[in-house]
């Protein structure tokens, strides 16, 4: 079909449209992945306008038909798609239909329009799509959770500021980011959700003039129910910037992750090592083993922000009703899905792969600036108030940096010249395991606690996989 052959929409015009602005103007190169929607939809409405008495049996069943063959076609021959100058999905489908059937096709745009048919399509796409983001999302969720088990008793230097901070665990460290993904999985059930009504039926603005059963044709798409306003359904894509919403805050935890394991795999830190699946190599430096997977993953991380940000920018002034401006909403969430999926699946996989460095991580954890927090508690323990106890043990902390010695190696005489209250049980509070298992409280990182966090994480997991 050439720019001068059949429209949807032909009838006023006497000229052809131009070939610069066809091109322009045409959104098949992209839409054309909402074709297994075009025709679920395009199914069930056959159905529905035959009920409505626009079609005869014999009608319904040659374009159900058609859209069988048109499937199948389309399954087999990728090129056949990818070569067309359809218009949209929609003029490809109907195209394919008239070459089949004939003039009968045509009947298959009685009582609706692109306008509510393509909201119907992108809205089975999102959903779709979100399915699959949070199958992928429970991946990553066990693969952090069967490295937190493997390894539910190293301890690691917990951080703020990239300083050293507390000892933790590094099990306490990965359930930090199960957390982060388990909200990400709420956030994406929220995009399904906003989803969840089938605008088919809404026509181009005003609802359709037939009698079509609209609660029926949602049942059967899959649908929660049938949009309450037309007007409404044709231009409303909050489903679109709900999902990339989550999209979003699903790459930033991704991308906070990737920080992480690209800090913990230099020479510097060495708590990890990706592995061999996951990495590069350098073109010239043969000793390099590249973190490139979370990189990437890291890098990637702005496709998904900016799809947001772009489509929040392209509706901010659009008034009531379809504008052709909508035609700019399904490019932007078809790239952050698949960039956003791409990177979850790698990072499930580099999670699964890398291998922890047990005696690095608890030789940092030994960095006796970790144990400060501990000799407050202890003056706190017997009376003194908390900001006197972290104004002592800071002064104590200088005057070991000025010797050049480690605060702890102090003896008992010296630090009870900062504070009388230190005595010979000080050395017990003063170890890496004394400090962990300290924060003995619900979220804390004691043992019993992260063991008891990892068991609930698991059921948590179990339940998602379940409902899935």
């Amino acid at each position: 079909m050439s720019a001068s052959g059949s429209k949807l929409w032909g009838g006023r015009f006497g000229r052809p449209p131009d070939e610069v602005f066809y091109e322009f103007q045409r959104s098949f190169p992209f839409d054309r992945r909402l074709l297994p929607y075009e025709l679920k939809v395009n199914r069930a409405w056959t159905r529905a306008i035959e009920k409505a008495g626009l079609l005869t049996a014999a009608e319904a069943a040659s374009i159900l038909g058609a859209l069988d063959q048109i499937e199948a076609r389309a399954a087999s021959d990728r090129d056949w798609a990818q070569n067309s100058d359809a218009e949209d999905v929609h003029h490809f489908v109907e195209s394919a239909l008239v070459e089949l059937i004939g003039p009968t096709g045509w009947k298959v745009h009685t009582g609706r329009s692109r306008n509510d048919l393509v909201a119907t399509d992108f809205r089975l796409f999102v959903r779709d799509a979100v399915a699959s983001t949070r199958h992928a999302t429970a991946q990553l969720i066990a693969s952090l959770l069967e490295q937190a088990k493997q390894h539910e008793s190293v301890p690691m230097p917990g951080m703020t500021h990239l300083q050293h901070a507390q000892p933790i665990l590094f099990a306490h460290f990965l359930l930090a980011h199960v957390e982060g993904f388990f909200r990400d999985i709420d956030r994406l059930e929220t995009a399904r959700r906003a989803a969840a009504e089938c605008p088919l039926g809404a026509a181009a603005l005003a609802g359709t003039a037939f009698p079509i059963d609209r609660a029926a044709l949602a049942q059967e798409l899959g649908f929660e129910g049938p949009t309450a306003n037309s007007l409404d359904s044709v231009s409303a894509r909050d489903f679109a910037l709900d999902y990339l919403y989550a999209l979003s805050v699903l790459a930033t935890h991704l991308s906070r992750l990737s920080e992480d394991m690209v800090l913990f795999a230099s020479s510097e830190f060495a708590f990890a090592t990706p592995g061999d699946e996951h990495s590069t190599g350098s073109s010239i430096m043969p000793q390099k083993k590249n973190p490139d997977a979370w990189e990437l993953i890291r890098g990637k991380t702005a496709r998904a922000t900016s799809a947001l940000f772009g489509l929040l920018a392209t509706l901010k002034g659009l008034p009531t009703g379809y504008q052709r401006d909508l035609q700019e909403d399904k490019e932007p969430v078809f790239a952050a899905h698949d960039q956003t999926l791409a990177g979850v699946q790698v990072a499930a996989g580099a999670v699964a792969t890398m291998q922890v460095n047990e005696t690095r991580l608890r030789e940092a954890a030994g960095d006796p600036a970790l144990l400060a927090t501990e000799a407050a508690d202890f003056l706190v323990l017997r009376g003194l108030p908390f900001r006197r106890a972290h104004e002592v043990v800071g002064k104590i902390v200088r005057e070991a940096e000025r010797s050049g010695q480690p605060w702890t190696s102090l003896p008992l005489d010296k630090l009870r010249s900062f504070s009388p209250l230190f005595d010979e049980t000080l050395s017990q509070a003063l170890s890496v395991d004394s400090a962990v298992a300290a924060r003995d409280v619900e979220g804390g990182t004691a043992p019993a606690r992260v063991r008891e966090a990892i068991a609930r994480c698991r059921e948590r997991l179990n339940r998602l996989e379940a409902s899935a």
